[in-house]
């Protein structure tokens, strides 16, 4: 099996749950909560396939992720007990799952012969758009378009990974290090609670 391959499906996994999670959250039932483990799995790998013109797309032509994506949300249904701090849960699983996209993006669009900016963009495209469609179908604001440095350091993780890699760095060394800047960042983002700059004014009246 493909590194490209086993990096997807372990980025798969972890936006199963936290699709899980935040369908349980809403109170969903279970074909609503498997909807959306779905959605959040595969819909940045879908857009991404189709913008490199990759059709059917990976998830189609390997029903391995299709198991994988059933088996992790059954797993989330179980032990959804055990998860006693959900919104820690799901923030651990998406900020893995963003890593690991990120990279697998990248590593597909590079195999594809394009620009070192277009596959930034790629992997970026890859890691954030399941979760764009996971928020916008539990109603919700996208966590990408109003708080939280999210698309930022996938930016960011797969701008090192493409550097590290064209310096001639072991591709797992190189994954490595854009992994742990993609997930450390984003800790500390939302620990510190960093933002991008606002356009807006505070208003002061209320």
């Amino acid at each position: 099996m493909e590194i490209t391959t086993i990096i997807d499906i372990l980025g798969t996994v972890s936006f199963a749950i936290s699709g899980a999670l935040t369908a349980m959250r809403k109170k969903l039932d279970v074909f609503g909560i498997l909807i959306i483990a779905l959605v959040t799995s595969v819909g940045g790998g879908t857009l991404r396939d189709i913008l490199i013109g990759k059709t059917p797309v990976s998830w189609m032509l390997n029903m391995t992720f299709v198991y994988v994506i059933f088996g992790a949300t059954l797993v989330a249904i179980i032990f959804r007990s055990y998860l006693k701090y959900v919104r820690r849960s799901l923030f651990l699983f998406d900020t893995i799952g963003i890593a690991l996209y990120t990279i697998a993006g990248v590593q597909i669009a590079t195999a594809a012969g394009l620009h070192p900016v277009v596959c930034v963009v790629l992997g970026t495209i890859s890691a954030c758009f399941g979760g764009v469609l996971r928020d916008i179908l539990c109603n919700e604001i996208p966590i990408i378009f109003h708080k939280e440095i999210y698309a930022t350091v996938c930016i960011l993780g797969g701008s090192v990974y493409l550097a590290s890699s064209t310096a001639g760095l072991p591709q797992s060394i190189a994954m490595l290090v854009a992994g742990c800047i993609i997930i450390i960042v984003r800790t500390l983002a939302v620990v510190k609670e960093w933002s991008l700059p606002s356009v807006y004014k505070k208003d002061y009246s209320k």
